[in-house]
């Protein structure tokens, strides 16, 4: 892709983060859920999101399958097209971050290096990587959305942890297993991690 010519941003004339965290009374943070499929991703986030919004903290959960279905519909599931989905999902969440909202993003991201990414357009600082870390077995068990089984038989290409791999993180902020912790003790754990980003 050429490089944009004729582009002057204007970031530096824009009210600031500060200005935006203090109308809020927040800090804006980033707390990015990784997992298999199925491993409890999107329902820890929904459950931290319904904690934070009774606590009067802004916050917007980005989800793999919404983002999918809107602002990266036209992509496939390549290596390049992962990749550049992980990219959006990214600089869609520093805008929330930026602007001081707590942002929950819910992906697969199987590769350090995507995960990497992430932390690098996001700001590291600003990069919280929880790591769902259910069980393979467990998350077959689920199989919530029937993917597993279509797997396994083969109707799916590249699918993480069957037939293309899951790279654990090196140093998650925080590692869950849905299968041992209750969506209520994982909800609390994550509470604890976005409430004392100050």
């Amino acid at each position: 892709m050429a490089e944009a010519t004729n582009i002057y941003p204007i970031y530096d004339k824009m009210m600031s983060r500060n200005d935006k965290e203090a109308l809020l009374g927040q800090r804006g943070v980033m707390i990015w859920f990784t997992g298999l499929s199925g491993s409890g991703k999107s329902t820890v986030a929904m459950g931290v999101e319904r904690e934070l919004h009774k606590r009067g903290v802004l916050c917007r959960i980005l989800d793999g399958d919404n983002i999918r279905s809107g602002i990266n519909k036209n992509l496939g599931f390549s290596e390049e097209e992962r990749k550049e989905n992980i990219r959006r999902i990214a600089e869609v969440g520093k805008l929330f971050v930026d602007t001081g909202i707590v942002t929950l993003a819910a992906f697969i991201s199987p590769t350090n290096e995507s995960r990497a990414m992430a932390a690098e357009i996001i700001g590291e600082e600003d990069f919280k990587e929880v790591y769902i870390s259910t069980p393979l077995k467990v998350c077959e068990q689920r199989d919530v959305k029937g993917l597993y089984a279509r797997a396994r038989k083969g109707e799916i290409k590249d699918f993480t942890g069957v037939s293309a791999p899951f790279e654990v993180p090196t140093s998650p902020a925080l590692a869950l297993d849905t299968s041992v912790l209750s969506l209520e003790e994982s909800v609390n754990k994550v509470l604890e991690l976005v409430l004392n980003n100050k």
